[in-house]
């Protein structure tokens, strides 16, 4: 019987200590622009830089999202439109759909081979034969083109990868900031004690590095996809040159024939 007197005696005691610091740990509401006006400068300026890296980001993965789905469209136009015109041996008329075609990136690949052999067309009075140091001319066209496109289809990624590398470390700097202001406040205020004290100063820290997580986490995601999508561009833009320097070997031993 005195055990379980004191067993419930034990058990409400605990239930008053919970409320009681149940009571004590719950911070005051706090929305974000209170937040953003107890901040003090240093705070603010780290979440200045993390918007504007944010914003950054932004623009960086809309114009990508935008030239890679141009690219995208315009070489699925522009590989049976070109496809067909070598196959009737119309050089020109393939170096037209290529110009029509100046977002995709097979086009301005395969055009600087096309490009090249009607050079050599042009100082040789239009004769169809192929020399092999052509074809090798043609050869190297289309890997400096291929080493151009993939340059300007990496724009901005670098970028990208910074944000999404340096901004958890952003925002985490803007939290110690924020923390250590937090503290001096308390110092300040000597007769301030218990967690209530410091809740409101730590949660505003805290927003920084929250935020700081916002920017990175997109950012390394579609940096991620837009490098898979760039990889998938080179291999197309391999494959393609190598099929018109075979258009230019096959032509070449059917015209010596």
């Amino acid at each position: 019987m005195l055990s379980a007197n004191f067993a419930g005696s034990l058990f409400l005691k605990s239930q008053l200590a919970a409320v009681w610091l149940f009571q004590e740990s719950t911070p005051p509401h706090y929305d974000l622009l209170a937040m953003w006006t107890h901040m003090g400068w240093p705070a603010r300026t780290i979440a200045i830089i993390l918007f504007v890296m944010s914003a950054w980001s932004i623009g960086v993965m809309m114009d990508r999202w935008l030239a890679f789905s141009a690219a995208r469209k315009q070489s699925r136009e522009f590989a049976p439109a070109v496809a067909g015109a070598l196959r009737e041996g119309k050089l020109d008329e393939a170096i037209r759909v290529a110009e029509r075609n100046k977002k995709s990136h097979l086009a301005k690949v395969v055009s600087a081979g096309l490009h090249e052999m009607r050079a050599h067309q042009q100082a040789n009075d239009q004769s169809e034969e192929i020399p092999s140091e052509k074809i090798e001319a043609s050869r190297r066209a289309l890997e400096r083109a291929g080493a151009i496109v993939h340059a300007e289809l990496e724009r901005g990624l670098s970028g990208l990868a910074t944000i999404g590398s340096t901004a958890p470390f952003v925002g985490l700097l803007g939290t110690v900031i924020g923390i250590i202001d937090a503290f001096r406040q308390i110092q300040e205020r000597q007769g301030a004690t218990g967690i209530s004290a410091v809740s409101g100063g730590i949660s505003e820290a805290l927003v920084t590095t929250a935020l700081g997580l916002t920017v990175a986490i997109p950012a390394v995601m579609m940096f991620n996809y837009f490098t898979s999508r760039i990889k998938a561009f080179d291999v197309e833009m391999d494959n393609s040159s190598s099929e018109l320097v075979d258009y230019f070997l096959k032509r070449a031993s059917v015209v010596r024939r």
